[in-house]
């Protein structure tokens, strides 16, 4: 009698073939650029920034593209617009970090839990998701900045909690497509215990799935921070916020409008490379995507 696998097994693999190593698609080599270029932005403004990005100059307010000593030009207030949105970048990471890590340290748990629980425990876990779900994140975020104070740290710990049913129902749906499986059955006989199937067999099969779904949540709390501080939620003033950009330039919508171009843009490119990495993640780890290739 042979023995089963102990580790998880690869389902892409065909067996007496070797495993297939498959190119990136340029989703994933785009998205990832972009993402690396946003991380560089962010590096980089811990050790230089051309102006200090909340130095007040009232005599250089305005300056347009192409100054010599600012070469995105200046806000109303004399500010460096190149400053701001470098700076700005580290804020952008810090708001995906903070997001995804609450909802990843929240959802993958409860999603693992509701798939090995018993079935009504599960049903009520994922009930509660629902009603979560429901909830609209930004007024979620608001609510938490009203009795917390409005700082970048509150709203995206809000935009979090509300992204957890997002990675609960998808490891749930995952991890119950790995019980389901001969080798978690034969762990099962030889007597595992739960928590040891779920560390052994089910997380690494399903952390595929919690990558994509990080890179798709990162992009909704970029754009979540930025809609937040436009409406005087989200990251205080001094510190620079891509989002707080925009709210302050709308009053010179017409009269300078690179200083709304500017920063929309770097949300967008921002949002795109996430969604693009989280694209091409999905078409390089689903196996189910293979065979429309």
């Amino acid at each position: 009698m042979s023995a089963q696998p102990a580790g998880p097994i690869d389902p892409t693999r065909v067996a007496g073939q070797p495993r297939v190593r498959r190119r990136p698609g340029p989703s994933l080599v785009v998205g990832g650029s972009i993402v690396a270029a946003v991380v560089l932005m962010a590096l980089l403004s811990f050790v230089w920034t051309p102006h200090d990005p909340t130095l007040v100059n009232a005599a250089a307010r305005l300056r347009d593209v192409g100054d010599p000593e600012h070469w995105l030009g200046t806000d109303k207030f004399g500010r460096d617009v190149l400053s701001q949105v470098l700076v700005g970048a580290r804020t952008t990471l810090f708001v995906g970090v903070v997001a995804v890590g609450v909802a990843g340290l929240l959802g993958v748990p409860l999603g693992v839990v509701a798939a090995m629980a018993p079935r009504w425990v599960g049903e009520t876990l994922m009930r509660a998701m629902d009603l979560l779900l429901a909830f609209p994140a930004l007024l979620l975020a608001i609510m938490f900045s009203a009795v917390y104070g409005g700082s970048t740290l509150v709203a995206m710990i809000a935009i979090g909690i509300a992204t957890v049913p997002s990675f609960a129902r998808i490891v749930r749906s995952g991890a119950l497509q790995v019980l389901s499986t001969e080798y978690v059955l034969a762990a099962r006989a030889a007597g595992r215990r739960s928590w040891g199937i779920g560390l052994r067999h089910v997380l690494p099969n399903v952390s595929s799935l919690v990558i994509v779904q990080a890179s798709v949540a990162f992009a909704i709390a970029v754009l979540a921070e930025a809609a937040l501080s436009f409406l005087g939620y989200g990251t205080p003033p001094p510190t620079p916020s891509w989002g707080r950009m925009l709210q302050e330039s709308q009053e010179l919508l017409f009269s300078a409008p690179r200083l709304a171009f500017v920063p929309g843009l770097a949300i967008a490119v921002a949002v795109l490379g996430f969604n693009l990495l989280g694209d091409g993640l999905r078409d390089r780890y689903d196996p189910r995507l293979e065979d429309r290739r």
